[in-house]
């Protein structure tokens, strides 16, 4: 466990840097995690081909997390900035993107689409964190549970084949999408 604790966010970090670019189609949605005795939210995004974006522990599940998350989620260097965002009926999500459209931190073409049969695959895909997190019986304090979520996340991006191959990046064929500004 110590061996987690210590190199989960820099093996994180390290994994980021490799990442495959994603597509302009995300789906958001948060999902609860027991730490010490009490359930946080998990804010968690993927593109449509259910690639990991990134994700966010918060004690609340308000607009200010939703800011918060979005925020962190569009200032990595392999995320494409979205055309749509698919959430869930939570009310703080279209009051956090506007927020941001008016900060001028996320673009103004962005659609939100509020349909939750379409957030199957973010659904399916907290499965996997679930999985790793239950045999622990909770976890013990919010900085062990980013520090052990970091590190299953990058471990997850690897096991997806996200990481880009002992080659240039520019050999690789870029994701073909439809320009959402026009």
């Amino acid at each position: 466990m110590r061996w987690v604790h210590q190199y989960g966010p820099e093996l994180d970090e390290r994994v980021r840097r490799h990442l495959k670019s994603t597509n302009d189609s995300w789906r958001v949605d948060e999902t609860y995690v027991k730490v010490k005795g009490q359930w946080l939210y998990l804010y968690r995004v993927v593109d449509s081909e259910g690639n990991t974006i990134d994700f966010y522990l918060s004690k609340a599940r308000n607009k200010q997390a939703a800011k918060r998350f979005f925020k962190k989620s569009l200032a990595f260097s392999h995320v494409s900035k979205p055309c749509v965002i698919t959430v869930d009926k939570n009310p703080a999500y279209p009051i956090a993107i506007q927020e941001l459209k008016e900060e001028k931190q996320m673009p103004e073409g962005i659609q939100l689409r509020q349909v939750k049969y379409l957030n199957n695959i973010v659904e399916q895909d907290h499965r996997f964190i679930k999985k790793r997190i239950r045999p622990m019986l909770g976890l013990k304090s919010l900085r062990t549970a980013k520090r052990i979520i970091a590190g299953i996340e990058a471990m997850h991006m690897i096991k997806k084949d996200r990481l880009f191959k002992w080659g240039s990046p520019s050999k690789i064929k870029k994701n073909s999408s439809i320009n959402c500004l026009g």
